[in-house]
């Protein structure tokens, strides 16, 4: 260690980085030395190839590279494809189980198409139905909720048919599933739209013959700032003690917000052992994201390329 301070001194004189390392595993000390059966001889590493290397690395990382053979997905992957991520909670964890059901999940969207949707985006779903006269069924409604990791991914859609709300959860993977169609591609305010059961029906109504709209800066999700009007209690929910930013004012008696207060924990918002324990972690996110890059990529290539050329044969026509 006396040496190892000696060199860090002589390395800042010259004006070098006194940067090293020393390693100790069992029945082994690696440090900056070259070792030989006469004699210790110090291996000088000159600075200049430090930053050659550290140049190289950052090029590799700047072209999406992190060396060969690896693939680094984008960031923004780990929430349009959330159902590839597992589970935060440790004692659901499986790792063989998770690699066989991504597995499963990349065969499953070779064969139906799965396309990017959020919670507040308008989906039609076509299911089979052995009891359906055309042997099919299609539902079109709100997505209000997603969840669920791997193949227990899930997602509810409401509607309001005949002045009667309809919510159904599909299983996202489910083979009975024919196609999936994003009629609108939006996200809303809130994560969660459970809300929408106690506002007013024409926040939830939605034509079943209503036609896809098209985008045309596919680089952007929009956001509807749209803020829901509930109506009067009583409520499924005490909507007044969650944090909701897409509904507007509840006009409640103010004991309401006292007790609101009380119950409230807003030291959550500072426990970060908290938060880690509810969310993957970004390296990891990169490891399973890596594996799945080119199977996912090829996918919205495809969507992409299909949607330009639905959008230009649309322009032409008008």
């Amino acid at each position: 260690m006396d040496r190892a301070f000696e060199l860090a001194k002589e390395a800042l004189q010259v004006g070098e980085v006194p940067v090293g390392c020393v390693l100790f595993l069992p029945g082994l000390s690696q440090s900056f030395f070259v070792r030989n059966s006469t004699s210790v001889s110090e291996a000088v590493i000159p600075q200049s190839h430090v930053e050659e290397q550290v140049q190289t690395k950052s090029s590799n990382n700047q072209r999406g590279s992190k060396g060969p053979g690896t693939v680094v997905a984008p960031p923004e992957f780990r929430f349009i494809y959330p159902e590839f991520l597992p589970d935060p909670k440790v004692e659901r964890r499986n790792k063989l189980r998770e690699k066989l059901e991504r597995m499963d999940m990349l065969q499953r969207r070779s064969a139906i198409d799965i396309p990017e949707f959020y919670t507040g985006s308008i989906l039609a779903v076509n299911i089979a139905d052995v009891n359906s006269p055309n042997k099919s069924t299609r539902f079109v409604g709100i997505c209000i909720q997603r969840g669920g990791s791997g193949l227990r991914a899930w997602f509810i859609l409401r509607n309001v048919v005949d002045r009667q709300g309809i919510e159904i959860l599909y299983d996202m993977y489910c083979p009975l599933i024919q196609k999936i169609e994003v009629l609108r591609l939006e996200k809303r305010l809130d994560d969660s739209l459970l809300y929408l059961r106690d506002a007013f029906p024409e926040y939830s109504t939605f034509a079943f013959d209503m036609e896809p709209e098209l985008r045309v800066d596919n680089s952007v999700v929009p956001v509807n700032p749209l803020k829901v009007k509930l109506r009067p209690r009583p409520w499924l929910e005490r909507w007044e003690r969650q944090d909701l930013k897409g509904v507007e004012d509840l006009n409640l008696p103010q004991k309401f917000y006292d007790r609101a207060e009380k119950v409230a924990k807003p030291w959550e918002k500072y426990d970060l052992m908290l938060q880690y324990r509810q969310v993957i972690s970004p390296q990891f996110c990169r490891e399973i994201f890596s594996n799945t890059h080119e199977e996912v990529s090829v996918d919205d290539k495809t969507k992409a390329d299909a949607e330009s050329s639905r959008v230009s044969t649309t322009n032409q026509s008008h």
